[in-house]
């Protein structure tokens, strides 16, 4: 399972790029090819464990 804040944009902020890159919603921006390993639960890697992007946005999601 991936990090459901994980997407691929071959777009943004009016350029475009060649290849998709990893693009984290909980943080509005993209990130490091190393750092979706972790979202796409790679190496023994788990998004919801590994990720501080991802526990924080889930955090402010149980506030809601």
């Amino acid at each position: 399972m991936t990090c459901p804040y994980l997407e691929y944009r071959d777009e943004a902020e009016g350029r475009s790029f060649d290849t998709e890159r990893a693009y984290c919603t909980a943080v509005d921006s993209f990130v490091q090819p190393m750092r979706a390993d972790i979202c796409n639960d790679r190496y023994d890697l788990h998004h919801a464990e590994d990720c501080e992007f991802y526990i924080e946005a889930a955090a402010e999601g149980d506030d809601a």
